[in-house]
């Protein structure tokens, strides 16, 4: 994997947001590779396929690439039209995202991640405001992704800090999380959840009681539930169970990097 982008490729190009796209599309498609299969290059859509950049031509996986100009990824990703994004992230064809960070100075890749589609929800898609009355597109709703609301284990870094991931730990760290793409609804929501509360306890080891802390905020977002603290340890252990956190003796548990 080459971190520096191929300024030859856009020589022809005057305008910095099109210079951008297509130095950050090149990259992608020639040092990029599926986390998903292994396959070593992703094929681009012809046409500006409007769901997707890149497709991998051995499993089919579809991803998205943004970039901007940056050192860190941020918390907030600028994306397009609030109820496009709401409409995509619901269906069949939703794809993964890739987020690139680069230097337009030396043209060299800052970071690069991927967040598997199962880890988006409408809560992570933050409506901004409508453009005014004297705007172009008067009225038009974008949105951005605030990818904070992301468990650790759902931003997979490719490139982090200008430093290359083994391809291998990526690979564990996307098989990690595959149950989730059989998860809809409130059932997901649940999962992801209380991932972010374990992301929250900033030790590796936690404990029941410290789960139960975020129980009145779980309340709040599921009033109808009675039980919580049934629900937090019924979460906790299906997260065992598929090898993210390791129950060490009677309440207390243990972080597991995948």
């Amino acid at each position: 994997m080459n971190l520096h982008l191929d300024t030859y490729k856009a020589t022809k190009y005057t305008s910095k947001s099109q210079i951008a796209r297509v130095l950050t599309e090149d990259w992608v498609k020639n040092n990029s590779y599926c986390p998903n299969c292994g396959e070593l290059h992703l094929t681009e859509f012809k046409n500006n396929k409007p769901v997707a950049d890149f497709y991998c031509p051995t499993c089919s996986e579809q991803f998205e690439l943004k970039s901007k100009n940056a050192i860190k990824v941020g918390n907030n990703i600028v994306d397009g039209a609030y109820s496009t994004m709401i409409k995509r992230i619901n269906s069949d064809e939703n794809p993964n995202f890739f987020f690139l960070t680069y230097n337009n100075s030396s043209w060299e890749v800052n970071n690069f991640l991927i967040i598997p589609k199962h880890f988006f929800t409408s809560e992570i898609i933050i409506k901004r405001k409508p453009l005014s009355n004297t705007a172009r597109r008067a009225g038009w709703i974008g949105c951005n992704i605030n990818i904070t609301k992301i468990p650790e284990n759902g931003r997979i870094f490719l490139v982090k800090d200008a430093k290359i991931i083994a391809k291998e730990k990526v690979q564990s760290k996307w098989k990690g999380t595959e149950f989730l793409k059989t998860k809809k609804g409130e059932s997901k929501g649940w999962i992801l959840d209380i991932m972010n509360c374990v992301d929250t306890i900033q030790r590796e080891t936690f404990t029941l009681k410290e789960m139960y802390a975020f129980e009145e905020e779980l309340k709040r977002k599921y009033p109808n539930n009675n039980f919580i603290k049934d629900k937090i340890r019924q979460q906790l252990q299906l997260l065992r169970d598929k090898g993210l956190i390791e129950f060490r003796n009677r309440g207390t548990y243990k972080k597991i990097k995948i």
